[in-house]
């Protein structure tokens, strides 16, 4: 399936997402300039900017400690011979924490450090795939084709079929056979 581009999309978070989007790029920079302010006038301009410095020096030494862990569980896991999901949602995780940790403000540092907690990718983790698994609404688009999926009735049953060709490949074929 290589090159080909697969998007999904929920129909229930269809019209929410923009919301979200537009409250997230104009609510959090009015937010972190509120706190700032309010961080300045307690403080004062130079410890308020030492500080923007000091949580995101920290916060990426913190991220590279975390970070070299989870690779080093996602590769023991694929040696294991075990699909690395855990880890590769830890990463996306640390990922989106280094990303709010390198923006200034104190807002999304605070969201940047809990990203880094454990426990807490734990719940975000345990909401996400939970999410995952109501998602049966969704629709997914593979360049360009809506694919329907099969549709269970009450008992569980499949109710649609999907017909499939396919070739078998052996090793003894010669090279330019496989892959078509």
């Amino acid at each position: 399936m290589a090159g080909r581009a697969i998007y999904i999309i929920e129909q229930s978070e269809r019209t929410s997402v923009p919301i979200l989007i537009a409250l997230i790029f104009i609510g959090v920079p009015i937010l972190e300039i509120a706190v700032f302010i309010r961080a300045g006038a307690l403080i004062g301009l130079w410890p308020t900017i030492a500080m923007v410095f000091l949580t995101g020096i920290l916060g990426v030494a913190l991220l590279r400690m975390q970070g070299l862990a989870v690779l080093a569980r996602a590769r023991q896991s694929l040696d294991q011979g075990r699909i690395p999901v855990e880890e590769v949602f830890t990463g996306l995780c640390l990922l989106v924490a280094g990303a709010l940790l390198l923006t200034p403000g104190f807002v999304t540092d605070a969201v940047g450090f809990l990203l880094l907690v454990p426990p807490v990718r734990g719940v975000l983790g345990r909401w996400a795939f939970a999410a995952l698994r109501r998602g049966s609404g969704g629709r997914v688009w593979v360049d360009g084709d809506e694919i329907v999926t099969p549709r269970r009735n009450g008992s569980g049953v499949t109710r649609d079929a999907i017909d499939v060709d396919f070739t078998e490949v052996g090793r003894d074929e010669p090279e330019d056979r496989r892959g078509r």
